[in-house]
């Protein structure tokens, strides 16, 4: 197999190909081809071709249109356009289209020709690079709202990253407070669409009328209190992606309407007759079993799996401990710049509490729980005396950074064998029954809290 650089020759005038690659054969592996459909041919045996020297006037296709061809084929080729002195102008419009170069007839000076060979090569392979790195940074500063060097988060990641290339629908399932906001803009910011729109909707947080209003929008007079037309989300997304969050919290009706938007979409306005159309991608969420929801029949089996096309789990934190490290050194310097505080660190009991806890709140509880350890800490330090009761009376995991170590006593000395319920329970108590204030200090929301609470009271 030759080491030299290939290139691919194009010409209808067999002495004008063969000359040129006489003279460039002792530095490239030239191939020949007499017009535009032999030379694509020759790419589709050759993906690995570094340069295509094409001709502009040949029967049927020209040489520009080849040039476009070929950059279709192979992305990565450099390509140089020959034309007559009266051509320059279509030339240069070529350069538009692609091509890296181009040189006028006749081609006298063959070493001349050899050089520009060279520089398109090496100027092509540099703009890949620079295309390359810019990927990479868009990448990076696309799952930047991301810590984690985990497995079960490189994962993610990889997923991610496939699946914005796309335009597929993408179901996000995981825990409350592990990130499923941040995959669905990381999935709009790395996809072709990101120049368009992100609309996010809370879906759990309207009621069915409302939230068909909300997706759909509603003419004016299509109920009371409605004074004017209003534009829905699905119709503000046109050219961007459309994000449902807790899409389980979806009533039947509005299921039958939303699958109908997803499989043609388009939908007419609440009160309207109009059917509109809207270009969007759709990323859905939910914290809750999606299947079992089906199968009890409170979710629509043919919405599912439209919406199940790409599926990305996110995981609970305590599946992935390697990363609480990370993220409470984030969140710490985070907070320390927010408040103006002098705290640099956590000292090694403190972070091995942390490890060892469960947090039923994910990565929205540590972060919160940081936040107020931060504002409150004493020193430049942050100890075990400014975690959180429930933290520190918590046992220590099976599966935590250290399997080994002894749980996390109390102050008084105790260890309190609490399940995620008992911690919840506590910290309830403790605040006199207080829900808002209890699902602050646990890092969840009040819905949740509400929702976990209807789940042990209806287990009894």
């Amino acid at each position: 197999m030759s080491s030299k650089p290939r290139i691919l020759i194009v010409d209808d005038e067999k002495p004008t190909r063969d000359v040129m690659a006489r003279a460039l054969s002792a530095s490239y592996d030239c191939m020949t081809a007499p017009d535009a459909e032999a030379a694509l041919a020759a790419l589709r045996e050759n993906p690995d071709t570094a340069l295509v020297l094409t001709d502009y006037k040949m029967p049927g296709m020209n040489g520009r249109e080849l040039v476009k061809a070929a950059k279709r084929e192979v992305p990565s080729i450099a390509a140089i356009l020959i034309t007559a002195f009266g051509e320059i102008e279509l030339a240069v419009e070529a350069m538009k289209d692609g091509a890296d170069d181009f040189v006028t007839k006749p081609v006298t000076d063959l070493g001349e020709l050899e050089t520009r060979v060279e520089k398109a090569i090496e100027k092509n392979a540099l703009k890949r690079k620079v295309e390359e790195l810019e990927d990479e940074l868009g990448s990076k500063r696309a799952l930047g709202g991301f810590t984690g060097d985990s497995p079960e988060m490189a994962k993610v990641y990889d997923l991610v990253r496939k699946a914005a290339r796309s335009g597929a629908n993408v179901l996000v399932e995981g825990p409350s407070g592990t990130g499923k906001e941040l995959v669905a803009r990381a999935l709009h910011d790395l996809s072709p669409r990101s120049g368009g729109p992100f609309v996010a909707v809370e879906c759990a947080a309207l009621s069915p009328t409302l939230l068909e209003s909300e997706l759909f929008g509603h003419e004016k007079g299509a109920f009371t209190d409605a004074y004017r037309q209003k534009i829905g989300r699905f119709e503000a997304a046109d050219g961007g992606t459309i994000f449902l969050d807790e899409i389980t919290e979806i009533d039947l009706a509005t299921q039958v309407k939303l699958l109908r938007v997803l499989e043609t979409k388009t939908f007419q306005r609440v009160g309207g007759t109009e059917d509109i159309k809207s270009d969007f991608r759709l990323v859905a969420a939910t914290n809750r079993d999606i299947a079992s929801f089906v199968k009890e029949g409170r979710f629509r089996e043919d919405l599912y799996y439209r919406l199940d096309v790409i599926n990305i789990r996110l995981p609970p934190l305590k599946d992935r401990r390697g990363d609480i490290a990370l993220l409470a050194a984030r969140f710490l310097k985070e907070f320390s710049a927010a408040n103006g505080s002098g705290v640099k660190g956590i000292t090694k009991e403190a972070m091995s509490a942390l490890e060892s806890f469960d947090w039923p709140g994910n990565v929205r509880q540590l972060r919160n729980v940081i936040e107020k350890m931060v504002v409150l800490a004493a020193g430049d330090m942050l100890t075990v005396d400014d975690l959180p009761a429930e933290i520190v009376s918590a046992p220590a995991s099976s599966g935590g950074a250290d399997s080994g170590q002894k749980a996390i006593q109390s102050h008084t000395g105790e260890t309190l064998a609490a399940s995620e319920k008992d911690i919840i329970l506590d910290v309830l108590a403790r605040c006199g029954g207080n829900k808002t204030a209890a699902a602050e200090k646990l890092g969840i929301s009040r819905r949740t809290l509400h929702r976990r609470l209807r789940e042990w009271k209806e287990e009894t």
